[in-house]
């Protein structure tokens, strides 16, 4: 039964544009296409991906999945309209994940939810995604985007990110069992606050009683929105080499609970992380922020990253070596402690 209804409701008067979310799938499909990798062609438009762990040159692999957002340093974006590398935090705070698992990325899937498409805003932040992908090596398979009127505020937009890896089964971290008193932590920096604390560095903003357009006071002729939304560092390239060698024993990404509750995650029972605090100099970012908000050094250092991204356990006598290929890998790397007896 047919019935023509000239005066009827359509999706787009309940604020769905079910167009706009098809001009959005054209603009993204090349961008997807760039982050092709063996296993994966990286094609939209099914409803599932494939990945082909044989063609990636698995023999006995394990799967493993991480999930994650940007939190709050996505209101950043949207106050000062700096949308295009939110999505590389996406992609960093997953992949790094799979690092700590000892995995490599292998695909990418991303989850964008608003309350009215604006499909230049998606496609700017699907290009940073994008970009993530191939500082990552995974392939951008597909994702999800919801327009939900009602549920977010005009001009809010949020971000999940899903990514699947592989390990084979000899290679899982941490290695527990391997790890002794004396075990050398080596950390890589990081680019800034990465995607973490930005509830506490919004709230340092407001007290400092800075415009985002304004300079940042850590630095000179930046202004400040930039200069905090600078993206997660992506450590996949440089670390997946020593992971694949066997030289490292445990990994792990410092996200919220930076340096104090992270760390304790890959370490074995009845071993501790002892930093070396003066190892590093605290960032000019993060000493604006403890200054400005007066934060003390126990709330910066279970809060921030402080300056280190990722930490890697190591053997004392593969300690060197480590480093050199860090170094000549382009990261800033450094020895930051030791394992001890708890």
């Amino acid at each position: 039964m047919t019935t023509d209804r000239a005066n009827g409701l359509t999706y787009a008067a309940a604020g769905v544009d079910i167009d706009a979310g098809n001009a959005l799938v054209d603009a993204i499909k090349p961008l997807a296409k760039s982050t092709r990798r063996p296993g994966a062609d990286a094609s939209l438009g099914g409803f599932g991906a494939l990945f082909d762990l044989k063609a990636a040159g698995f023999t006995d692999p394990l799967i493993v999945t991480t999930t994650d957002g940007v939190g709050t340093k996505l209101k950043i974006a949207i106050d000062t309209g700096l949308h295009d590398t939110v999505g590389i935090d996406l992609v960093a705070m997953c992949v790094n994940d799979l690092l700590a698992q000892g995995a490599e990325p292998l695909m990418f899937l991303d989850y964008y939810a608003t309350a009215r498409l604006e499909v230049d805003v998606a496609r700017r932040v699907v290009a940073g995604i994008a970009e993530g992908c191939r500082q990552a090596g995974a392939a951008l398979v597909g994702g999800e985007t919801a327009e939900m009127p009602g549920m977010y505020s005009h001009g809010d937009y949020d971000l999940a990110g899903f990514t699947v890896g592989a390990v084979e089964r000899d290679g899982v971290l941490p290695r527990l069992d391997r790890q002794r008193a004396g075990d050398v932590l080596i950390g890589l920096a990081s680019s800034g606050p990465h995607s973490n604390g930005y509830s506490l560095i919004r709230k340092i903003v407001e007290r400092s009683g800075l415009d985002w357009s304004a300079d940042a006071p850590f630095a000179p002729g930046t202004p400040l929105a930039e200069a905090l939304m600078v993206p997660t560092r992506i450590y996949v390239k440089p670390v997946l080499p020593l992971l694949k060698a066997g030289l490292v024993k445990a990994v792990a990404h410092i996200t919220g609970g930076g340096l104090i509750e992270n760390p304790p995650r890959v370490i074995r029972e009845g071993l501790a992380a002892r930093f070396d605090w003066n190892a590093w100099p605290l960032p000019p970012v993060f000493q604006w922020l403890q200054v400005t908000g007066d934060v003390a050094d126990h709330e910066m250092r279970r809060t921030f990253n402080c300056g280190i991204g990722l930490m890697l356990v190591v053997d004392a006598a593969q300690a060197p070596a480590v480093l050199a290929a860090l170094l000549n890998a382009g990261e800033d790397a450094f020895v930051i402690g030791e394992l001890t007896a708890a």
